[in-house]
């Protein structure tokens, strides 16, 4: 990538995508950033990025198109928007966590506008990425990936070329499952420890330096035991998440019952707490007498 590359970030003040449109300006590439709310986009400025009240203009003549949105909808009709503003030949970075299907309608996108398609979720959350320390999972062509190495070094403190173009989102399905399986058990069993009269944080101390002990466990355990649910990500992006992975493992016949379980609970506990941090699914397994 030259110093001249131009990087368009669609999504530059969402939770994930402020800290990472700030790092990639911060390698010295060049950046032109864009939000819905544009308000929220506004630091990047602090790195020398600019913002535009468009994405169109954002785009414009741009070498890279990075969007980092909530759903495949607002990813699909940002980029719609933005690629005809786009250098020729330019590669659209899909960095946001859309699912299988998402991606295919992605792909026919990507193609009507003359893109290369780059699938590469990440892995980890807002402080990971306001550290560039998050993880990529990155799928595409070959020829392209020399193109998009100094930004994924920008974001990321590890980046996982997982094959052909929409195999990062299948590996995202999988790792999401083993987050939010971690986060809905951590959730329910210090609920059952408040509901047997237990502290909960005996359990820290009875499973500490054992092969049962588990960082994330002790942090979200520590955010339920506190009532801090500040999100690092919210619990309606998790619940999405969930039903993207439900829907991964049924169109490749998949039994995943338990996982069906922990889907319909982060829906549940979304429609109060959707805004929250997704350990919040706490609430929905809580004793009566924990209070909201």
């Amino acid at each position: 990538m030259t110093d001249e590359t131009c990087v368009a970030v669609l999504g530059a003040g969402s939770t994930m995508g402020l800290g990472m449109a700030r790092n990639i300006a911060r390698a010295g590439i060049r950046v032109r950033a864009w939000n819905r709310t544009v308000e929220k986009a506004r630091p990047v400025q602090d790195d020398g990025a600019e913002v535009f009240d468009t994405a169109k203009e954002a785009a414009d003549g741009a070498d890279v198109i990075m969007t980092m949105l909530a759903d495949a909808d607002a990813v699909i009709g940002t980029l719609e928007d933005a690629a005809p503003s786009a250098a020729g030949g330019a590669v659209w970075l899909q960095m946001s966590t859309i699912g299988e299907a998402g991606t295919d309608r992605c792909a026919e996108v990507a193609e009507k506008h003359g893109l290369t398609l780059i699938d590469a979720p990440v892995l980890g959350t807002k402080q990971p990425a306001e550290d560039g320390k998050l993880v990529v999972l990155a799928s595409g062509p070959e020829q392209a990936r020399k193109r998009v190495e100094p930004i994924f070094d920008a974001v990321g403190q590890k980046t996982i070329w997982v094959g052909e173009t929409g195999a990062g989102t299948r590996m995202k399905m999988v790792a999401n499952s083993w987050v939010l399986t971690v986060v809905e058990g951590v959730a329910e069993t210090f609920a059952l420890a408040e509901g047997l009269d237990l502290d909960p944080s005996l359990l820290l101390d009875a499973i500490e330096g054992g092969t049962l002990d588990l960082p994330y466990l002790r942090m979200k355990g520590q955010t339920i035991m506190e009532r801090n649910f500040e999100p690092s990500f919210r619990l309606k992006l998790a619940a999405k998440d969930a039903r993207l992975i439900e829907e991964s493992a049924a169109r490749h016949g998949v039994d995943v019952p338990l996982f069906s379980t922990i889907r319909r609970r982060l829906a549940e506990g979304a429609k109060e707490h959707g805004d929250e941090d997704f350990s919040a699914t706490y609430w929905t397994s809580a004793p009566a007498r924990s209070g909201a």
